[in-house]
């Protein structure tokens, strides 16, 4: 009798190696999914491990330029930013990797797609919201949703002694007491030793960026182009006649990261609201996001119109709970995607910026579609603008507060 094919989202690591064993237990034929978004992985470890315990194939698939290019872009495009802090290195990733594991189910013609996130957190959402958005007759395995699994594994210790029992290899290093998620936008570090809010991070946890102390004590200097908001190029003056220069997606991030991550750029520690209603708290990396993001702002504010930027400003943080919340392939998000790409139609240009001691410093910025009209706010000419047309400006504005003024002084407080 045939047996139903799971595809399995995997990372090598104890939880999903754990979930292969006892998804085969429960007489599935189990394909283990791998995605390369540039995290610092030995993927043909984890393959070699994977096959070991019983897994039927194992699929390892770069996606970092797709990544890089698609969804990192994406969202320094749209000026995404989570809780006016958050650069959603984790959530943008997710819908990435979703596509291509249920490309792989299809393709294979599998029954089900399993994870190892657990019941508490976003990703759970993240992946099954894509999911069934991308392939809506599919079926999800979420082992950590069923009292099966939750109630036999309470926690780190229980799957240990299971790996023990089941010969599965367990690292013989210990594990870092706070969980990570990484690719090539971002790290994040949370739960463990980083659940009270109150206790600052263990030294050395931070593995993109130098702390400050150790930060290097000279700026770098570099000129980012942008063309319609997606980042194309970057030059950094080399100290000689020629620059430079870097427009390939993937070396302009691991430059920029390698900068920014010199510099001590792109920390942050915040706690943070989960879609669930929990509120959690994580330290983020993101050195080349956060240069991206700086310059675009920039260059942005350069060039729209005032009211566009305004109402892009709200659209931005509709889409910024979208992503987060696991609706990139919803409705509303496409929706407000168009819209936001629209809004950087004239966003093109340059920006120099400087990073330094954690800073990200906008130094200049030149743009042929910039609204900016430097002789008409001119302080030494007029430029066309009417100083008397003020008057009647600042009168008409005035009303209302002159209203406002002569009702209060008339009441009793």
């Amino acid at each position: 009798m045939s047996r139903d094919l799971v595809i399995l989202a995997y990372s090598g690591g104890l939880d999903t190696s754990c979930i292969l064993k006892w998804l085969i237990q429960k007489n599935y034929d189990v394909v283990c999914y791998m995605a390369d978004i540039g995290q610092d992985e030995d993927f043909e470890k984890a393959r070699q491990k994977a096959k070991l315990i019983g897994a039927k194939d194992v699929i390892i698939e770069d996606l970092r330029n797709d990544f890089v290019s698609n969804y990192m872009f994406a969202a320094i495009q749209m000026g995404l930013v989570y809780e006016s802090r958050y650069y959603l290195g984790t959530s943008v990733a997710r819908p990435c990797i979703s596509v291509g594991i249920v490309n792989a189910a299809k393709k294979l013609g599998a029954k089900y797609i399993s994870h190892g996130a657990t019941g508490k957190g976003n990703d759970q959402v993240r992946f099954e919201l894509s999911v069934y958005s991308l392939w809506p007759e599919g079926k999800v395995i979420a082992p950590w949703r069923q009292p099966e699994f939750f109630n036999r594994f309470q926690g780190r210790k229980d799957l240990i002694e299971y790996a023990k029992q089941e010969n599965i290899p367990v690292s013989a290093t210990p594990k870092a007491p706070w969980s990570t998620d990484e690719n090539i936008m971002h790290i994040s570090y949370e739960s463990g030793v980083l659940e009270d809010p109150a206790a600052e991070p263990p030294s050395g946890i931070y593995k993109m960026t130098r702390d400050l102390k150790q930060a290097e004590d000279y700026p770098s200097t570099m000129d980012i182009t942008f063309e319609k908001g997606l980042p194309v190029s970057v030059k950094i003056p080399s100290g000689q006649e020629k620059a430079l220069i870097i427009n390939d997606p993937l070396n302009l991030v691991r430059t920029l990261n390698k900068l920014g991550g010199q510099h001590g750029v792109g920390r942050i520690d915040i706690v943070e609201n989960r879609f669930l209603g929990l509120k959690s708290r994580g330290l983020y990396e993101t050195p080349a996001g956060t240069i991206l993001h700086v310059a675009h702002l920039d260059l942005e504010t350069y060039a729209l119109d005032k009211e566009v930027l305004r109402l892009k400003k709200y659209l931005q943080d509709k889409m910024s709970d979208f992503v987060y919340n696991g609706f990139w392939f919803s409705p509303e998000a496409r929706y407000t995607r168009k819209c936001l790409e629209m809004s950087q139609e004239s966003v093109s240009g340059t920006v120099t910026v400087q990073v330094f001691k954690g800073n990200v410093i906008v130094l200049a910025r030149k743009s042929a579609k910039s609204l900016y009209n430097q002789e008409l706010v001119s302080m030494d000419i007029a430029g066309g603008f009417s100083p008397e047309d003020s008057t009647g400006f600042i009168n008409i504005n005035a009303v209302r507060l002159k209203e406002y003024a002569r009702f209060a002084n008339s009441q009793e407080f």
